[in-house]
């Protein structure tokens, strides 16, 4: 039976890391046991890691499952024409209660290549930060590879790599081919293509709970560095109330900031779905036939095909996602 589409929640994938922390049990009531819950992957059709849906007629419908029965009415025309059966994007919350890796991605074209997947921009949204938590973004000088090479080699590579102090708000566009790292003490929102194609450069000499090393990638992430990128990775945005505010335009999303204090009404006229994912406060999203409400830390996707509707709350910050 083929149910009529309505907005979309799922169940959180949740992730053990050994860089993660509490902070998605604590501050964004992620319910978990894991000892060190780093990532929870709100909407994933990472293969092995599939969303199900947790609302509605359509509950414990796999993502995969939607995107073969409704096709362009779930993600757009011009999306399934593009993507098929494959969902183009990564919804996820990072606690990094310790540094992650020192990593980069490859882009579309080596990721094909190599791994049968999408490259991997991505983009952050810092939404709570300890005192003096840094983001490492980029290098803080020119760079080629005979620079990098010799500080790699010489366990050197944290003197050359740009640290920025971060604060709640701050957005940063991560292309491919830009050496990056979340600090410890920084939770975040992240938007990316689907892809969970990571390579690792230095990881700190740290050990896992065997005493083992993780694997480096330092070969692979050699042929995948832009060391040419210019330093636009900061994402100035417009803060004005109750209406869409642009972060980040690419060629695989679009992301706008919303500010909410009453009633929108929201004309769909992309072509796309739309994700919006709460970040502060709590909002309703109302269509004719169904009435849904998210809060800080949860995630919800208006399918493509529902044109019109409100979403309302008395004060709530949203990052609204479209492709």
């Amino acid at each position: 039976m083929k149910f009529n589409l309505y907005p979309l929640k799922f169940h959180p994938i949740l992730k053990d890391k050994i860089w993660g922390g509490q902070k998605l049990n604590t501050l964004l009531n992620k319910e978990s046991h894991l000892p060190n819950v780093g990532e929870s992957w709100e909407i994933s059709d990472v293969e092995g890691d599939t969303s199900l849906v947790s609302n509605g007629t359509l509950e414990n419908q796999s993502l995969k499952h939607l995107l073969s029965t409704y096709k362009a009415d779930l993600i757009g025309k011009k999306n399934y024409e593009k993507f098929g059966d494959n969902f183009p994007l990564l919804i996820k919350f990072i606690d990094a209660n310790k540094d992650l890796s020192i990593q980069l991605h490859p882009n579309d074209e080596l990721s094909k290549k190599r791994h049968n997947s999408f490259g991997k921009t991505e983009m952050w949204y810092v939404m709570q930060a300890e005192a003096d938590s840094k983001l490492i973004v980029g290098f803080n000088q020119p760079m080629n590879s005979e620079i990098y090479l010799e500080h790699l080699h010489n366990k050197t590579l944290t003197q050359i790599l740009n640290f920025d102090k971060v604060e709640s708000g701050d957005t940063y566009f991560i292309e491919v081919g830009r050496v990056h790292s979340i600090g410890a003490g920084v939770l975040l929102a992240e938007i990316q293509q689907t892809s969970d194609v990571t390579y690792r450069v230095y990881d700190w000499d740290r050990v896992d709970e065997k005493g083992n090393f993780r694997e480096l990638h330092n070969d692979l992430a050699l042929e995948a560095f832009d060391f040419n990128m210019p330093n636009n990775f900061r994402v100035p945005y417009k803060n004005e109330e109750n209406q869409a505010n642009n972060m980040v335009s690419c060629p695989y999303f679009t992301t706008n900031y919303l500010k909410i204090n009453k009633s929108l009404k929201i004309k769909n006229t992309h072509d796309s779905f739309i994700i919006y994912m709460c970040v502060e406060g709590e909002v309703e999203i109302l269509t004719p036939n169904n009435r849904e409400s998210i809060k800080t830390g949860e995630t919800i996707m208006v399918p493509a095909n529902i044109s019109e509707f409100e979403i309302t709350s008395k004060n709530a910050k949203l990052l609204e996602v479209y492709v």
